[in-house]
């Protein structure tokens, strides 16, 4: 996208209305609210859905399995956004994969809402990775088309719109736990569904009026031949891909422990593949490369973060449902109900945080030195959760203040990196690949998770101080080293900050 195409679009959105910030920011938030009100209200009680027994309403899956299940579908949801950053690039533009991709994830909760069995789970899952693709990186990328490059409320206004993601995200486990693990998980899945419709909703009824031409210009289109072409490959691949499937499924070749390490090598090689071919583009500028260059630790020290703090929905709900007492103050607490801790600590601090960054202004530390201190408490929330563990014994039920208190640590690490970690992701990225370097920023926590999938599996109640411990450790470690190569990678950035 030409710098003149950026002008015209932020001079087409009203850049007052929201708190301050361009009226644009109201449609987002709230789209985006919906969406992730949907997405971890079904994500906080899947993990269960999945290892119940039958006779409970779930599947009756092996609890490691249901463990590593999870881990994938995250990794395949932020993959795909590979995917959708590719076709807001260059066919439909951020507007219409936003909405196509709102489309796809509430037909896929709908699928989970009909009481079915494995087949269905698999069809929903299909449907919602295909639909976060679509949506949550290029919402992400609108959030940076409304703000001029040099526009100081940059920061606060990606944290104000992180804000509404963690507003849904703290809603929907208290609601859709309390249905789905009380009463019915296909009930507790419809809600999620009727979150999505809402969340289209409001994107389509305030797009026009507060977005102006931000998400209708396709940066770098393909000609009409182009087009035609790839819709042929795209729909050749998927008829090869469908066979290839049933045969190695038929085959027993493509089981769920091949896949896993499957993903779990997708996981690294795409975002690789990626930074390679944005940096040998030649549409990609020599500074632009610079900057690709700075990139690749903070994006290292990203995967790192989110390896631990996504598994808030496997390894500490499992934690929640079979380590935790759930008995405190008199009340019965809902395992579901602890993944309301991270965004509900979000909302509490993110104005704290965005305020901060503003007051400092120029003073304010470094990006790098902002994902350091992410990665820093990342670590810490670990350390901190082996503790119980180490004093009283793998079998005894630990207090949930425990819980509580690695919720809030990893936090204070989250809101130093992720808000931050969008920003630095707009500014960093090359003209050309614009919506697809935010497809990219996601594609740490694809890769995240895609480890995890392979190392859940070592965590049970007899080396549950050895896996936090040494997760918790390595990331310690990486925080230091990041902090000490900040003015480096500073230089690299070639003047952003």
């Amino acid at each position: 996208m030409s710098d003149l195409n950026k002008q015209k679009i932020v001079a087409s959105v009203p850049q007052k209305g929201f708190f301050g910030h361009p009226k644009g920011l109201f449609t987002l938030f709230f789209t985006e609210f919906w969406e992730r009100f949907s997405y971890y209200g079904m994500r906080a009680i899947l993990v269960y859905y999945m290892y119940y027994e039958v006779s409970k309403g779930g599947l009756g899956l092996d609890e490691n399995t249901a463990l590593a299940i999870m881990s994938i579908y995250g990794a395949l949801v932020y993959m795909s956004g590979i995917i959708g950053g590719w076709l807001a690039d260059r066919i439909f533009g951020t507007s219409k994969s936003i909405f196509y991709g709102g489309i796809f994830i509430m037909l896929g909760h709908i699928a989970l809402a009909i009481p079915g069995s494995v087949s269905m789970f698999f069809v929903s899952m299909v449907l919602i990775v295909i639909g976060t693709g679509l949506l949550k990186p290029n919402v992400s990328s609108v959030v940076g088309d409304i703000y001029s490059e040099n526009d100081n409320r940059r920061d606060a206004g990606f944290s104000i719109f992180y804000m509404g993601i963690n507003f849904g995200a703290f809603l929907s486990p208290l609601i859709v736990g309390e249905v789905g693990l009380k009463h019915n998980f296909h009930l507790g899945f419809s809600i999620a569904a009727i979150g999505m419709f809402f969340g289209l909703l409001v994107f389509i009824f305030t797009k026009k009026k507060n977005l102006g031409l931000a998400g209708t210009v396709v940066p770098n289109p393909l000609s009409a031949s182009e087009k035609k072409k790839v819709f042929s490959t795209i729909g050749l691949s998927a008829v090869v891909l469908a066979i290839l499937i049933g045969v190695t499924i038929s085959m027993r070749i493509l089981t769920i422990e091949t896949f896993i390490a499957l993903i779990g090598i997708l996981g690294i090689l795409i975002p690789t593949i990626y930074f390679i071919i944005m940096y040998r583009s030649p549409k990609t500028t020599e500074t632009e490369r610079s900057r690709i260059i700075a990139y690749i630790p903070l994006f290292i020290a990203a995967v790192m973060f989110w390896a631990i703090q996504e598994q808030g929905s496997t390894i500490l709900a499992h934690y929640a449902d079979k380590r935790t007492n759930l008995e405190f103050l008199g009340f019965t607490i809902s395992p579901a109900w602890f993944q309301s801790l991270n965004p509900l600590f979000i909302i509490i601090l993110a104005p704290v945080f965005a305020g901060l960054w503003v007051k400092l202004g120029d003073r304010q530390p470094s990006v790098p030195q902002k994902f350091s201190l992410g990665l820093l408490f990342a670590g810490l929330s670990f350390i901190v959760i082996l503790v119980p563990g180490y004093l009283s014994g793998e079998e005894a039920l630990v207090s949930p203040l425990w819980l509580v208190l690695s919720y809030f640590i990893v936090v204070l690490g989250e809101l130093c990196l992720s808000p931050v970690g969008l920003s630095a992701t707009t500014k960093l990225a090359p003209n050309a690949f614009s919506a697809q370097t935010m497809s990219l920023w996601f594609l740490s926590s694809a890769a995240a998770q895609a480890i995890n999938a392979q190392i859940v599996g070592f965590y049970t109640p007899e080396t549950e101080n050895l896996y936090f411990g040494t997760i918790g450790g390595v990331a310690i470690l990486l925080a230091i080293l990041l902090f000490l190569l900040s003015p480096k990678i500073q230089v690299f950035m070639k003047g952003v900050r």
